[in-house]
């Protein structure tokens, strides 16, 4: 998973910064290809051999269209998968800034988050989650003033809060 979550935030990183929010399902390569055979035409040699080689090798498929939603939240609570989908991956970027500049921002939710984006602390990462229906997950964070592939953060909970929003999707809460 770790590596599927890797390879879909460098994929989104080929694309540069200020991105909109990217949602991908993610399922397992040879269950679809016994599924759908003609699959194997459209499917790199590479990955056809990663497939062969490892049951739990997973293709996402970027959701393109999707509705627009006035907050993350509302996003994916209007998102369902069928059972043929594994899991669910997003990548979305944020705006980061130390916990004590949270403190006093006016109850405007524009104003506040002009303050923020304007702070002199903010950092722009760029996070991906990716979930699977057994609760297997994996994270990446990249910091946009350490843009380089060698220096996003992997591993399963670097950012929890997303990972179960994205399991709910799945119709797992996941915890």
């Amino acid at each position: 998973m770790l590596r599927t979550v890797r390879e879909l935030e460098k994929h989104v990183a080929t694309g540069g910064w200020d991105g909109p929010i990217r949602l991908f399902a993610l399922i397992r390569t040879a269950t679809a290809l016994q599924r759908e055979p003609t699959l194997a035409s459209e499917l790199p040699s590479d990955v056809l051999a990663e497939a062969a080689a490892d049951a739990e090798h997973l293709t996402a498929v970027e959701q393109e269209g999707l509705p627009r939603a006035d907050s993350l939240e509302a996003l994916f609570g209007g998102i369902t998968w069928p059972e043929t989908v594994d899991g669910a991956a997003v990548v979305l970027e944020r705006i980061t800034v130390p916990p004590q500049a949270e403190i006093g921002l006016p109850q405007d939710e524009r104003e506040a988050s002009e303050i923020l984006h304007n702070h002199p602390q903010r950092r722009d990462v760029r996070l991906a989650a990716a979930v699977l229906r057994d609760g297997t997950c994996g994270c990446a964070v990249r910091a946009r003033d350490h843009d380089e592939d060698e220096r996003v953060a992997v591993g399963a909970d670097l950012v929890p809060g997303l990972v179960q929003a994205l399991a709910a999707t799945l119709g797992d809460p996941c915890g």
